[in-house]
């Protein structure tokens, strides 16, 4: 979805009080190129809650991989919607956001949830490769090793992860006091499905030790799946989420299925409050950029085919001459020489 021109100042009006709690995400703009070895170093995004600066403060061995996962989040969520409508693009916005991500809609439920699991798992994974100090590899498994296999290896420290990923992400929408009571809920509830997504990705590596690898003992601890991995598992549950209201249940208010309110909203379950429009045509007010000159599959019959994605307007094709290797040949020892071959492929694009 190619973005259309937006001024920066309707893109500030468009966000609520509550857009606060992914604005981290403006990070990658000029995170990139900081130390953070100073306290100084945390007023960079203006936009950080009061407890996240200090959170920083206390913690500036964090925010590498605080960058980091504003990075993935960006990129793995537009790699994950590439073949949709909505495709994430106005994610590259961060720390402006459109309605899409500021309106409480199942898009902005999805960003929360990938960037709650994209911190802790970033987190993690830095304390197991030994890039902060104050952690290191995650604890050895309960279970008992066996003959065939013994728990060693430097595993993800996925406690550490959600500890300190959690107080990092939550901390915006628990200390605001504007946005209604519902999309506060809702982003804390997706916040913590994105965590217990990577939780349940946690899965057993092992490392292969013997004569001729013959694997006769393994060595293996507990590792992370890749986040777009993780990422995928969202999407389904992106696909499948359930529209909300805030209701009183007993001596409280909760979370509950707007079509069928007689149960709580379970936790494993995306939420969200607000539909979306279809992303078919431009309309800033909404936050859709449209599908207008998107690519898409003459001959698939998913979300990426030409009938879905261009809203039934039609398509023009076009051919496109690609320079590629070709005719590769190994050289003993220890080269590869290839030829440059010239095809033609065939593109569509929406009207």
């Amino acid at each position: 979805m190619t973005p259309v021109p937006i001024r920066i100042t309707l893109l500030l009006v468009f966000c609520s009080g509550l857009c606060s709690a992914i604005q981290w995400l403006g990070l990658t703009i000029n995170g990139s190129s900081v130390a953070w070895n100073e306290s100084e170093h945390c007023r960079l995004l203006e936009r950080l809650v009061p407890d996240q600066i200090q959170l920083c403060k206390r913690n500036l061995e964090l925010m590498h991989s605080v960058v980091n996962a504003a990075k993935q989040t960006k990129m793995i969520c537009q790699l994950t919607f590439s073949d949709m409508r909505w495709n994430c693009s106005s994610i590259e916005s961060a720390p402006h956001f459109t309605p899409d991500l500021s309106k409480g809609t199942r898009e902005s439920a999805f960003v929360y949830a990938l960037a709650s699991a994209a911190l802790s798992h970033s987190i993690a994974r830095a304390c197991a490769a030994g890039d902060i100090p104050t952690c290191s590899c995650g604890a050895t498994p309960a279970e008992v090793s066996g003959p065939s296999f013994r728990w060693g290896g430097c595993g993800d420290n996925l406690r550490y992860g959600l500890q300190m990923g959690s107080a990092f992400v939550d901390a915006p929408i628990k200390s605001s006091r504007s946005g209604t009571q519902a999309t506060k809920f809702m982003n804390l509830h997706n916040n913590g499905v994105g965590r217990q997504i990577l939780i349940d990705s946690l899965e057993t590596k092992c490392k292969c030790h013997g004569v001729s690898g013959s694997c006769s003992v393994k060595t293996c601890w507990r590792g992370l799946q890749d986040l777009s991995s993780v990422a995928n598992e969202l999407k389904s549950k992106y696909l499948a989420a359930t529209k909300v209201i805030n209701r009183q249940m007993g001596t409280r208010k909760q979370l509950v299925p707007k079509e069928l309110d007689i149960r709580p909203v379970r936790d494993s379950e995306l939420v969200y409050v607000n539909s979306s429009p279809d992303y078919c045509t431009s309309n800033p007010k909404l936050g859709s950029y449209g599908t207008q000159d998107r690519l898409c599959n003459k001959t698939s019959l998913g979300s990426d085919s030409c009938n879905l994605m261009c809203c039934g307007r039609g398509y023009n094709a076009y051919t496109e001459t690609i320079v590629e290797r070709c005719q590769c040949k190994y050289y003993w020892c220890c080269y590869v020489t290839c030829k440059k071959c010239e095809r033609i492929v065939e593109r569509y694009v929406c009207k």
